[in-house]
């Protein structure tokens, strides 16, 4: 029983550890908040303000609750080695050893560190250097963030879209909802590169061709990222459709520029002015947030990589479909010899690995 007592108090040391080092007792604390704040009479008058609180309430608890129960079952355990009864010693075993199991599953988290780290993510692709085979690309990239959505029950929703001139997308777009998203696809930012054979070229050539992605937090709340009323330039114009064609018969579309950044974020694929306005909003919210996080970042290496163009030279990962099969993150080193299956969105490894390369940085 001495060996097991030693086990348990290792364990549940090791379970404040880390909840020190993800600052549970701060969400532990918004959520009490935003409990609190669900009991007042007037909570439902702004439906809005109220959708996402619940929605953040929900959020912190599916967070929140295994690690509550790891502390529960360790307490429970430790009542009962301290009883002494040898007869129980084999099921006490059986449950720490699941416990430990459990807590091996949830050390996950640690690396899932850093700002904004639990939020959603606002994810953009633009087609560089490589025409028609760039924008090509552009929507292949698309295609495989979109099954790696899928492949990991999270939520995707198309903001915007410009189709191709005559394959692809010129850019695209999407908010991207789910646990950790911002954490888990941060490394995602940046230029891919992609050699193939084109299938636009009447020789049927190697063509490299270049796309930009674009990964910054999801910023839901105003008062995480304070923007001054008079910073801003706003203009409203009629939204277009494919053809020229209109969209809707009123000026409803938003264009919002940060004066002091020069941020431009337009947005009409909303409904009303109102939707196109609190979007761009939001999507301005997360640019200016992911600029204070390049400024903040330690050395040029760090600022330089996120602003380069999408052309030769500036690439985070290579997709070699010819003369060979690769795809290798030139910044981890990781690679695979399976780059279908990368493009469909099987990106777990090169995710994984940049998470390693960013605790070691």
């Amino acid at each position: 029983m001495d060996d097991l007592k030693k086990r348990l108090d290792e364990v549940s040391q090791a379970i404040d550890a880390a909840a020190k080092k993800l600052d549970l007792a701060a969400l532990e604390k918004e959520l009490q908040d935003l409990e609190a704040a669900a009991e007042a009479p007037d909570f439902w008058a702004d439906n809005l303000k109220a959708q996402a609180s619940s929605k953040r309430q929900a959020d912190l608890t599916a967070r929140l609750e295994p690690w509550r129960q790891a502390r529960h079952d360790i307490a429970e355990l430790e009542e009962l080695a301290a009883l002494h009864d040898e007869s129980l010693q084999n099921e006490i075993e059986q449950q720490v050893a699941a416990v430990i199991d459990t807590f091996d599953k949830l050390k996950n988290e640690l690396k899932l560190t850093g700002p904004y780290a639990d939020h959603n993510v606002v994810l953009a692709i633009y087609a560089g250097a490589g025409g028609t085979d760039a924008q090509d690309w552009a929507g292949m990239l698309y295609r495989m963030y979109s099954r790696y959505a899928e492949r990991n029950n999270l939520v995707l929703r198309l903001v915007e879209e410009s189709a191709g001139e005559e394959a692809g997308l010129k850019s695209v777009m999407v908010e991207l909802e789910g646990p950790y998203a911002y954490a888990k696809l941060k490394g995602e930012h940046g230029v891919h590169r992609l050699v193939r054979l084109s299938p636009f070229n009447a020789d049927n050539l190697r063509q490299t061709s270049f796309a930009k992605v674009e990964v910054t937090p999801k910023i839901d709340r105003p008062d995480e990222l304070a923007i001054d009323e008079k910073d801003l330039k706003i203009d409203v114009y009629r939204s277009g459709g494919k053809g020229g064609q209109s969209v809707n018969t009123t000026d409803s579309a938003v264009r919002i520029t940060h004066v002091p950044t020069a941020i431009t974020v337009a947005i009409q694929n909303e409904r009303s002015q109102l939707q196109n306005r609190e979007t761009a909003m939001g999507i301005l919210r997360s640019r200016l947030a992911k600029l204070q996080l390049e400024q903040h970042a330690e050395g040029l290496a760090k600022l330089k990589g996120p602003n380069q163009s999408a052309e030769w030279g500036n690439q985070i990962r290579s997709y070699v479909l010819h003369p060979y099969k690769m795809v290798k993150d030139l910044r981890t080193g990781y690679e695979t010899s399976d780059p279908d299956a990368v493009l469909d969105g099987n990106l777990d490894g090169f995710i994984e690995a940049y998470l390693e390369f960013s605790m070691a940085e």
